[in-house]
């Protein structure tokens, strides 16, 4: 009885936590999103999208897909033959294993009339399916603790999928080797299910049972005559065979009753089988109930992540099922690392250690973003800085094994972490161009905002030229000494003002007034230099829109390093921002 309120009580909370974590989908958002599109919009944009699909030459492609990347896992196959076995063994033997053995009354009997657990094929088949998910957990192990590969990352939620699957397989054939060698479930069943009252005959079928079938009793033991055996055949034919084969055909389950033999009895006097129950049953029920809340819901989202992106693109799809296929998206999320181990800003991770640049390492902070979205400033600095060094390479969306868009899913969260306010000096490098061509996708306050309030946050804002030369030191690659530093080039003071540097500078004939739009003209700023105006010479819009093309150093004929400076100054602005924890 209190079983069956356990499992009602699972299946209420999966059910529950399903519907809460799908509702997720239309609920949230990720970046930036037009305010007029609310979940009810984005509810019946799935519906029509869905029925659009199904109705029409994309069911062909949703087809192929189901079979190919959901069923036989092409895409991790392509990535890694191991990894693509672990993940078959585990997921293919642990569902056969709920549709044969969990579900057996309900759809195993349904379809063989005369099922029993305890009966070939089943019995030896659902050793197998068993066996079958050891393995695969064994080589997620070693995958995951003793194989190391680089940059590959396990969080909690990993050890808690690899435990509750573990815990149950294990707990599930400890408790077959305890039914194998109990005599109290021996007894039970000779009183519930056989027509033996004669003493003499029950000890016949307990002989034949410790001696064909594992059970240990306290009151006979080996060796036996003949006759007793053939005897206690015949009441086995009788009474048991209908329902039970040779728990030798149960080989993981006899193997473990063999190990534990010796300590049969006392175990089976003191109750363990009955506690042994109660942990295979709570391990089944505690996955069951917190599957939408952990990384094993990825059983239901990942297959409707790759049949989504199969058929969906920015350009054709409706923009709210955009929004909801990428909160989706996180849902669905293994966390195996393949995106960071592709990942082309990887060495940024090596120098900076910081390991939101990593992709994977990113989806597991934007699950909590997309539902906290308030973190202290230094964490969110952080992520800035990961979500910003990602180089839009769309090498992760290529390789990621669930069929994520990863690239897409970067550009809204970059774009939702900088309107934030918080600034971000990347946004005025060459890894902006991305967003400035995605321009059209943002109002024009939208996308000017943040280029303002960093360029505010930098221009202007040095301490004295001198103290920063004391303090601020750049490190040297010119191949003679990679362990030097130096300070800003003082080449500036060579200078004289003959404007060829602006004159041969793409970005200032870009503009008919350029110094309205720059501020400072290079010329101009190699001038305060020389004068010591450390701050004007911070301030201009020249030095974030400078291409650094080097025509202004090729040109000059002072030699004045001008490209260099620039970007010296641009790297000491930096620092100087980073120095004052990004305040204003």
């Amino acid at each position: 009885m209190i079983f069956r309120v356990l499992l009602y009580f699972a299946l209420a909370v999966f059910i529950i936590g399903l519907i809460y974590k799908v509702s997720t989908w239309f609920i949230r958002t990720i970046g930036t999103s037009p305010k007029d599109i609310t979940p009810s919009h984005r509810l019946l944009a799935f519906v029509k999208g869905f029925i659009r699909t199904i109705f029409s030459k994309k069911i062909i492609t949703l087809i192929n897909t189901l079979i190919l990347d959901v069923i036989l896992q092409r895409r991790i196959l392509k990535e890694d033959f191991t990894r693509w076995l672990m993940h078959m063994l585990i997921y293919g033997g642990f569902m056969l294993l709920l549709l044969m053995h969990a579900l057996g009354e309900i759809i195993t009997a349904s379809i063989f009339r005369d099922y029993y657990s305890t009966l070939n094929p089943f019995f030896f088949l659902r050793d197998l399916f068993g066996i079958i998910v050891i393995i695969g957990i064994g080589i997620a192990i070693f995958r995951r603790f003793i194989l190391k590969i680089p940059r590959f990352r396990s969080n909690a939620m990993d050890r808690y999928a690899i435990f509750i699957v573990a815990a149950i397989i294990v707990s599930g054939i400890l408790l077959e080797g305890m039914k194998i060698t109990s005599y109290s479930v021996f007894t039970r069943m000779v009183e519930d299910y056989s027509d033996l009252d004669d003493e003499e005959d029950i000890r016949a079928l307990e002989s034949l049972w410790v001696k064909e079938f594992g059970m240990v009793s306290p009151n006979v033991s080996g060796p036996f005559e003949q006759d007793i055996l053939e005897q206690g055949m015949e009441k086995h034919e009788m009474n048991c065979m209908g329902c039970h084969s040779s728990p030798k055909w149960a080989f993981t389950g006899y193997a473990s009753a063999k190990i534990m033999d010796p300590a049969a009895l006392f175990l089976d006097r003191v109750g363990i089988i009955g506690l042994m129950y109660y942990i295979h049953f709570l391990a089944c029920f505690l996955g069951l109930a917190l599957l939408p809340f952990s990384k094993m819901f990825h059983i239901i989202s990942t297959p409707i992540s790759l049949l989504t992106n199969s058929v969906m693109d920015r350009m054709t799809s409706y923009p709210a099922n955009i929004m909801t296929r990428q909160v989706m998206e996180l849902d669905a999320c293994v966390h195996c690392g393949t995106c960071s181990r592709f990942c082309s800003a990887m060495m940024g991770y090596e120098s900076r250690g910081n390991p939101y640049i990593l992709p994977s390492e990113k989806m597991t902070f934007l699950k909590s973003y997309s539902n906290i979205k308030d973190f202290n400033e230094q964490i969110f600095i952080t992520i800035q800085e990961g979500v910003y060094l990602c180089t839009n390479c769309d090498r992760c969306t290529v390789v990621c094994p669930v069929g994520i868009n990863l690239k897409e899913l970067w550009l809204s969260v970059r774009e939702g972490i900088i309107q934030k306010g918080v600034p971000e000096p990347l946004i005025l490098s060459p890894f902006s161009l991305v967003r400035g061509l995605n321009k059209k996708a943002f109002s024009g306050a939208d996308y000017f905002l943040p280029l303002r309030n960093t360029r505010r946050a930098l221009a202007g804002r040095f301490d004295s030229l001198m103290d920063i030369k004391k303090s601020i030191s750049l490190p040297v690659t010119d191949g003679n000494d990679n362990s030097g530093f130096k300070i800003i080039d003082s080449t500036f003071a060579y200078c004289f003002g003959c404007q060829n540097c602006t004159n041969v500078c793409p970005v200032v004939d870009n503009y008919e007034n350029p110094q309205e739009v720059l501020g400072l003209l290079p010329h101009q700023i190699m001038c305060c230099l020389g004068l010591g105006l450390d701050e004007m010479a911070s301030g201009p819009n020249m030095l974030w829109d400078c291409v650094t093309c080097y025509q202004c150093q090729e040109y000059c004929p002072q030699k004045v390093k001008v490209a260099d400076i620039l970007y010296d100054l641009k790297n000491m602005a930096v620092r100087n921002l980073n120095k004052r924890s990004m305040g204003y």
